[in-house]
């Protein structure tokens, strides 16, 4: 019985352990990222917000997978079509869709079949047929058979003709200044190889012809719980990541790539589910041990608005599909984990994905698990266990609360009294419940990738709603 009762203790004391050092960990990051995040915004401000093109901007090429998207790709590309930026191409890639995707942009965009060269730097499923637009000279649309996203991506980099490519979900929307900003670093520092931008959640937005005119919250709860989350991985731990030249995830709805150096380490895989992660890891890992100068940056404000899940079940897929892919990318670059040439990539960043990310759900689960067990049993008090639970809680709204801080510090892009309190609410809830569901399918992800199971381009359930028939015109509601 003693024995047991000091298991479960030192279960306890390991389980609190952990979650001080997630928190401490998670708050430097945030300290570095509010730092960095005003002494951008100041600068911005400075600037001024207008976008001023001088016509020297590189060109870039906008890649948008696309498979079974009928519902959101008009939009999205006349969306792309009205960006402020003075020389870019739009690429859409049919990936063997098996509903009117083809057919839906042949017919809005009137396309022409154009069998111009292009090139096979990258080996993806057969391409199809090649498509300009007859009124737009600067579209073009690739249908080629079902390979998944990545192969997608693939036959997009190989018939671009830009330096630069930037990868944008389906069902995404970019403000009119994204592209431009996000291209800053390339211009600002040679060394820069990929940049990301901020996803925000647009459930909740009101959208006219296919730009942004009103930021909103979602109606749903769910949708709202998200849109904390964003805002803690992108305001408070990307932002902290990239000054130290160390992050390792540029999201795959929103990411700018310089041609040349993704050719070099051989495209995206088609065999992970987190292609997106894996290339940045990849890049790291390459430039890193060849000692070539590089940077991989993270640029706050220029925007991607994307739809969130609204009902739990393409949710879990969705979680188990990013921890999947995160399991992968970490395991197939363990070479740069402490690498004496890894810099603080390699020696801080590695290290705490692996801790923090990878295993995390693990000692999640395990430790609430283990101490409901010892409440159950009797070996655990009441009064104990109800502490525990209560500094895990209070830890977790501290990390959520900080990250609304930043929010309302710099861009307070959700104005209205209201919405902050709204969005303080929701920091505090997440964290009874909703935060361990996320570790538990987070773990399932993790095991998934243990046993080696087929990976796939998951389908998201999307409402679809700020497109409309009448002149794309309407709102996303949550």
């Amino acid at each position: 019985m003693e024995l047991f009762k000091t298991f479960f203790l030192a279960v306890q004391v390991l389980f609190l352990l952990y979650l001080i050092a997630l928190t401490a960990a998670y708050l430097m990051i945030n300290a570095v990222s509010l730092v960095w995040l005003r002494l951008y915004f100041e600068e911005r401000m400075g600037q001024g917000s207008h976008v001023t093109l001088t016509g020297y901007e590189p060109q870039i090429s906008i890649i948008v997978p696309a498979h079974n998207e009928a519902a959101t790709i008009v939009g999205s590309v006349r969306s792309l079509l009205q960006l402020d930026y003075s020389n870019y191409e739009i690429i859409v890639v049919n990936d063997g869709s098996k509903d009117d995707t083809l057919t839906v942009l042949r017919e809005q965009l009137k396309l022409k079949p154009f069998p111009e060269a292009y090139a096979h730097d990258l080996p993806t499923k057969p391409i199809r047929a090649l498509y300009r637009s007859s009124i737009y000279p600067n579209v073009c649309v690739v249908d080629k058979d079902n390979g998944g996203k990545a192969d997608a991506l693939n036959a997009g980099i190989n018939v671009s003709t830009a330096p630069l490519f930037c990868c944008i979900d389906a069902d995404s929307i970019l403000s009119k200044d994204s592209l431009y900003r996000v291209a800053q670093p390339f211009l600002l520092d040679h060394r820069t190889i990929a940049a990301g931008g901020t996803i925000r959640v647009a459930n909740g937005c009101v959208v006219e012809n296919g730009l942004l005119k009103s930021v909103g919250l979602p109606s749903r709860f769910l949708a709202l719980l998200q849109l904390v989350e964003y805002l803690r991985a992108f305001l408070a731990g990307r932002q902290g990541w990239s000054p130290l030249n160390a992050m390792l995830i540029i999201s795959g709805a929103f990411g700018l790539f310089r041609k040349e150096a993704v050719l070099k380490v051989g495209g995206y895989r088609t065999d992970t589910v987190g292609e997106d992660m894996e290339l940045v890891v990849r890049l790291h890992h390459y430039y890193r041990l060849a000692g070539l100068p590089y940077r991989i940056t993270y640029v706050p404000d220029p925007v991607c608005w994307t739809e969130v899940p609204e009902d739990w079940r393409t949710l879990k897929s969705q979680r188990i599909r990013w921890q999947r892919g995160l399991c992968e990318s970490l395991a197939g670059h363990m070479g740069l984990c402490c690498h004496p040439k890894g810099g603080l990539v390699g020696w801080l960043a590695f290290p705490f994905m692996i801790l923090f990310e990878w295993y995390g759900p693990l000692f999640e689960v395990l430790g609430y698990g283990l101490l409901l067990m010892g409440l159950l049993l009797g070996m655990v008090s009441l009064q104990v266990w109800m502490v525990t639970m209560l500094v895990a809680v209070e830890l977790g709204i501290c990390l959520s609360l900080s990250a609304i801080l930043m929010e309302e510090l710099t861009f307070r892009v959700y104005q209205r009294p209201l919405d902050f309190w709204k969005l303080v609410v929701v920091a505090i809830l997440e964290n009874f419940g909703y935060r361990q569901l996320n570790a538990y399918w987070k773990l399932i992800g993790f095991f998934r990738w243990l046993r080696g199971t087929k990976a796939e381009w998951g389908n998201m359930v999307r409402t679809a709603g700020w497109q409309s028939k009448e002149g794309y015109s309407t709102a996303i509601r949550g």
